[in-house]
Protein backbone atom coordinates (compact mmCIF):
# COMPACT_ATOMS: atom_id res chain seq x y z
CA UNK A 1 0.00 0.00 0.00
CA UNK A 2 0.63 3.69 -0.76
CA UNK A 3 1.64 4.70 2.87
CA UNK A 4 1.79 8.91 1.47
CA UNK A 5 -1.40 8.44 -0.35
CA UNK A 6 -3.31 6.29 2.44
CA UNK A 7 -2.39 9.06 4.88
CA UNK A 8 -1.99 12.26 2.89
CA UNK A 9 1.47 12.59 3.66
CA UNK A 10 2.80 15.84 3.39
CA UNK A 11 6.30 17.65 3.73
CA UNK A 12 7.05 20.70 3.82
CA UNK A 13 10.23 23.48 5.32
CA UNK A 14 13.71 22.54 5.28
CA UNK A 15 14.88 19.70 3.59
CA UNK A 16 18.15 20.00 5.43
CA UNK A 17 16.61 20.43 8.85
CA UNK A 18 15.95 17.94 11.44
CA UNK A 19 11.87 16.00 11.11
CA UNK A 20 9.34 17.27 13.03
CA UNK A 21 5.76 14.99 12.36
CA UNK A 22 3.18 17.24 13.16
CA UNK A 23 0.01 14.85 14.24
CA UNK A 24 -3.67 15.68 14.70
CA UNK A 25 -6.48 14.95 17.40
CA UNK A 26 -9.80 13.28 17.11
CA UNK A 27 -12.20 14.85 14.51
CA UNK A 28 -9.29 17.16 12.85
CA UNK A 29 -7.08 17.00 10.51
CA UNK A 30 -3.49 18.02 9.29
CA UNK A 31 -4.85 21.65 8.77
CA UNK A 32 -5.42 22.14 12.17
CA UNK A 33 -1.06 22.60 12.06
CA UNK A 34 -1.50 25.52 9.77
CA UNK A 35 -0.49 28.06 12.12
CA UNK A 36 2.17 25.97 13.37
CA UNK A 37 4.45 24.98 9.89
CA UNK A 38 5.44 28.70 9.53
CA UNK A 39 7.55 28.68 12.40
CA UNK A 40 8.75 25.36 12.41
CA UNK A 41 9.63 25.21 8.63
CA UNK A 42 12.49 27.53 8.03
CA UNK A 43 14.86 25.51 10.38
CA UNK A 44 13.06 22.10 9.99
CA UNK A 45 11.70 19.21 7.76
CA UNK A 46 8.13 19.39 8.88
CA UNK A 47 5.55 15.81 8.18
CA UNK A 48 2.10 16.05 8.32
CA UNK A 49 -0.24 12.99 7.71
CA UNK A 50 -4.34 12.62 7.97
CA UNK A 51 -5.30 9.65 9.72
CA UNK A 52 -7.38 7.33 8.16
CA UNK A 53 -10.61 8.79 7.88
CA UNK A 54 -9.96 12.30 8.48
CA UNK A 55 -8.98 14.91 5.85
CA UNK A 56 -7.71 13.72 2.53
CA UNK A 57 -6.90 10.13 3.89
CA UNK A 58 -7.90 7.25 1.63
CA UNK A 59 -11.16 5.74 3.31
CA UNK A 60 -10.73 2.70 1.28
CA UNK A 61 -7.42 1.75 3.81
CA UNK A 62 -10.17 1.77 7.21
CA UNK A 63 -10.30 -0.86 9.25
CA UNK A 64 -12.44 -1.30 12.64
CA UNK A 65 -10.38 -4.09 13.74
CA UNK A 66 -6.82 -2.07 13.10
CA UNK A 67 -8.52 1.24 14.57
CA UNK A 68 -10.31 0.24 17.38
CA UNK A 69 -6.96 0.38 19.11
CA UNK A 70 -4.26 3.31 19.88
CA UNK A 71 -2.13 0.78 18.51
CA UNK A 72 -3.42 0.65 14.77
CA UNK A 73 -3.24 4.60 14.73
CA UNK A 74 0.27 3.97 16.33
CA UNK A 75 1.03 1.24 13.32
CA UNK A 76 -0.16 3.86 11.03
CA UNK A 77 2.84 6.15 12.40
CA UNK A 78 5.63 3.56 12.47
CA UNK A 79 4.94 2.80 9.14
CA UNK A 80 4.69 6.43 7.80
CA UNK A 81 8.04 6.60 9.62
CA UNK A 82 9.33 3.88 7.52
CA UNK A 83 8.43 4.76 4.29
CA UNK A 84 10.24 7.90 4.95
CA UNK A 85 13.20 6.44 6.56
CA UNK A 86 13.09 9.04 9.48
CA UNK A 87 15.37 8.58 12.32
CA UNK A 88 15.27 10.72 15.47
CA UNK A 89 12.55 12.70 14.40
CA UNK A 90 10.62 14.72 16.68
CA UNK A 91 7.33 13.59 16.97
CA UNK A 92 4.18 16.11 17.53
CA UNK A 93 1.30 14.90 18.91
CA UNK A 94 -2.44 16.60 20.16
CA UNK A 95 -4.80 15.43 22.37
CA UNK A 96 -5.31 11.60 21.42
CA UNK A 97 -2.12 11.78 18.90
CA UNK A 98 0.19 12.33 22.32
CA UNK A 99 -0.75 9.17 23.40
CA UNK A 100 -0.13 7.67 20.28
CA UNK A 101 3.32 9.30 19.65
CA UNK A 102 4.58 7.48 23.14
CA UNK A 103 3.04 4.15 21.23
CA UNK A 104 5.08 4.47 18.34
CA UNK A 105 8.36 5.75 19.94
CA UNK A 106 8.08 2.69 21.77
CA UNK A 107 7.53 0.42 18.44
CA UNK A 108 10.52 2.37 16.37
CA UNK A 109 12.16 3.98 19.05
CA UNK A 110 15.57 4.54 16.62
CA UNK A 111 13.09 6.64 14.36
CA UNK A 112 11.19 8.87 16.79
CA UNK A 113 13.78 10.58 19.30
CA UNK A 114 11.51 13.29 21.01
CA UNK A 115 7.90 13.91 22.28
CA UNK A 116 5.47 17.11 22.45
CA UNK A 117 2.51 16.61 23.69
CA UNK A 118 -0.30 19.13 23.18
CA UNK A 119 -2.83 18.82 25.21
CA UNK A 120 -2.02 14.97 26.52
CA UNK A 121 -4.62 12.78 28.06
CA UNK A 122 -4.17 9.14 28.98
CA UNK A 123 -7.13 8.08 30.22
CA UNK A 124 -10.28 10.61 30.11
CA UNK A 125 -12.15 8.42 32.58
CA UNK A 126 -11.62 9.04 36.33
CA UNK A 127 -10.12 6.34 38.09
CA UNK A 128 -9.02 5.71 42.20
CA UNK A 129 -6.30 8.35 42.75
CA UNK A 130 -6.34 9.50 39.24
CA UNK A 131 -8.51 12.56 37.97
CA UNK A 132 -9.30 12.52 34.25
CA UNK A 133 -12.01 15.15 33.97
CA UNK A 134 -14.81 12.63 33.58
CA UNK A 135 -16.93 9.84 34.97
CA UNK A 136 -17.50 6.47 33.37
CA UNK A 137 -21.59 8.06 32.37
CA UNK A 138 -20.45 11.17 31.29
CA UNK A 139 -18.13 9.11 28.49
CA UNK A 140 -21.03 6.68 27.74
CA UNK A 141 -23.66 9.69 27.62
CA UNK A 142 -21.12 11.03 25.11
CA UNK A 143 -20.51 8.47 22.95
CA UNK A 144 -24.15 7.19 22.92
CA UNK A 145 -24.97 11.41 21.81
CA UNK A 146 -22.10 10.61 19.26
CA UNK A 147 -23.41 7.39 17.87
CA UNK A 148 -27.30 8.69 17.63
CA UNK A 149 -26.19 11.77 15.93
CA UNK A 150 -23.19 12.84 14.72
CA UNK A 151 -23.78 16.25 13.53
CA UNK A 152 -25.54 17.38 16.46
CA UNK A 153 -22.74 16.23 18.51
CA UNK A 154 -20.33 17.54 16.88
CA UNK A 155 -21.55 21.19 16.69
CA UNK A 156 -22.47 20.84 20.49
CA UNK A 157 -19.31 19.53 21.40
CA UNK A 158 -16.71 21.60 19.27
CA UNK A 159 -17.39 24.72 20.99
CA UNK A 160 -17.04 22.91 24.79
CA UNK A 161 -13.67 21.80 23.67
CA UNK A 162 -12.18 24.71 21.37
CA UNK A 163 -13.26 27.24 24.64
CA UNK A 164 -12.79 30.87 23.82
CA UNK A 165 -16.49 31.17 24.25
CA UNK A 166 -15.62 34.98 22.84
CA UNK A 167 -13.92 33.67 20.00
CA UNK A 168 -16.95 31.51 18.14
CA UNK A 169 -15.38 31.35 15.17
CA UNK A 170 -12.79 28.54 16.70
CA UNK A 171 -15.79 26.68 17.80
CA UNK A 172 -17.26 26.87 14.02
CA UNK A 173 -14.07 25.82 12.52
CA UNK A 174 -13.70 22.77 14.59
CA UNK A 175 -17.17 21.88 14.44
CA UNK A 176 -16.75 21.67 10.51
CA UNK A 177 -13.52 19.68 10.71
CA UNK A 178 -15.66 17.02 12.82
CA UNK A 179 -18.57 17.09 10.13
CA UNK A 180 -15.72 16.81 7.38
CA UNK A 181 -14.59 13.35 9.16
CA UNK A 182 -16.21 10.23 7.55
CA UNK A 183 -19.06 9.62 10.82
CA UNK A 184 -18.72 5.99 11.10
CA UNK A 185 -14.86 6.40 11.07
CA UNK A 186 -15.38 9.17 13.73
CA UNK A 187 -17.56 7.02 15.82
CA UNK A 188 -14.81 4.05 16.15
CA UNK A 189 -12.02 6.99 16.56
CA UNK A 190 -13.81 8.55 19.72
CA UNK A 191 -14.75 5.29 21.05
CA UNK A 192 -10.81 4.13 20.91
CA UNK A 193 -9.76 7.42 22.28
CA UNK A 194 -12.37 8.19 25.33
CA UNK A 195 -12.32 4.52 26.20
CA UNK A 196 -7.95 5.08 25.88
CA UNK A 197 -5.79 4.19 29.10
CA UNK A 198 -2.50 4.74 28.06
CA UNK A 199 -1.24 5.62 32.05
CA UNK A 200 1.12 2.68 32.39
CA UNK A 201 2.96 2.97 29.03
CA UNK A 202 4.01 6.66 29.90
CA UNK A 203 6.57 4.96 32.05
CA UNK A 204 8.48 3.62 29.19
CA UNK A 205 9.29 6.84 27.72
CA UNK A 206 12.72 7.11 27.44
CA UNK A 207 13.18 10.34 25.08
CA UNK A 208 13.04 14.48 25.94
CA UNK A 209 9.29 14.94 26.21
CA UNK A 210 7.70 18.65 26.42
CA UNK A 211 4.12 17.92 27.87
CA UNK A 212 2.10 21.45 27.02
CA UNK A 213 -1.07 22.08 28.89
CA UNK A 214 -3.44 24.85 28.15
CA UNK A 215 -4.81 27.01 31.78
CA UNK A 216 -7.95 25.95 30.68
CA UNK A 217 -8.86 22.75 29.35
CA UNK A 218 -12.27 21.34 29.83
CA UNK A 219 -11.14 18.18 28.18
CA UNK A 220 -7.61 17.69 29.50
CA UNK A 221 -7.64 19.54 33.28
CA UNK A 222 -4.16 20.22 34.34
CA UNK A 223 -4.32 17.40 36.54
CA UNK A 224 -4.03 15.48 33.57
CA UNK A 225 -1.09 17.80 32.74
CA UNK A 226 0.54 17.29 36.11
CA UNK A 227 0.44 13.44 36.24
CA UNK A 228 1.66 13.05 32.84
CA UNK A 229 4.75 15.31 33.61
CA UNK A 230 5.56 12.91 36.80
CA UNK A 231 4.53 9.52 35.21
CA UNK A 232 7.33 10.44 32.50
CA UNK A 233 10.76 10.50 33.56
CA UNK A 234 12.42 14.12 33.13
CA UNK A 235 10.00 15.74 30.94
CA UNK A 236 9.33 19.53 31.02
CA UNK A 237 5.72 20.79 31.72
CA UNK A 238 4.75 24.24 30.24
CA UNK A 239 1.47 25.73 30.91
CA UNK A 240 0.56 27.92 28.13
CA UNK A 241 -1.75 31.44 28.60
CA UNK A 242 -4.61 29.33 26.91
CA UNK A 243 -7.91 28.58 27.07
CA UNK A 244 -9.56 25.30 25.05
CA UNK A 245 -8.20 21.83 24.20
CA UNK A 246 -6.56 23.45 20.92
CA UNK A 247 -3.94 26.38 21.89
CA UNK A 248 -1.82 25.61 18.41
CA UNK A 249 -5.46 26.82 17.15
CA UNK A 250 -6.26 29.30 19.74
CA UNK A 251 -2.81 30.86 21.13
CA UNK A 252 -0.17 29.92 18.33
CA UNK A 253 2.16 32.02 19.48
CA UNK A 254 2.70 30.95 22.91
CA UNK A 255 2.54 27.62 21.47
CA UNK A 256 4.72 27.82 18.26
CA UNK A 257 7.25 29.40 21.37
CA UNK A 258 7.30 26.84 23.38
CA UNK A 259 7.78 23.91 21.11
CA UNK A 260 10.33 26.21 19.14
CA UNK A 261 12.40 26.32 22.38
CA UNK A 262 11.93 23.10 23.26
CA UNK A 263 13.51 22.14 19.79
CA UNK A 264 16.26 24.77 20.45
CA UNK A 265 16.85 22.87 23.37
CA UNK A 266 17.57 19.10 21.89
CA UNK A 267 20.58 20.86 19.61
Amino acid sequence: MDIGHRNNVTITGNPEGRTVVLAHGFGCDQNMWRLTVPALAPEYRVVLYDYVGAGNSDLSAFSEARYSSLEGYAQDVEEICEALDLRDAVFVGHSVSAMIGVLAAARVPERIGALVMVAPSPRYIDDVGYRGGFSAGDIDELLASLDSNYLGWSAAMAPMIMGNAERPELGEELAQSFCATDPEMAKVFARTTFLSDSRVELKSVRVPTLVLESSQDAIAPRDVGAFVHRAIPGSTLVTLEATGHCPHLSAPEATNQAITEFLDGLR
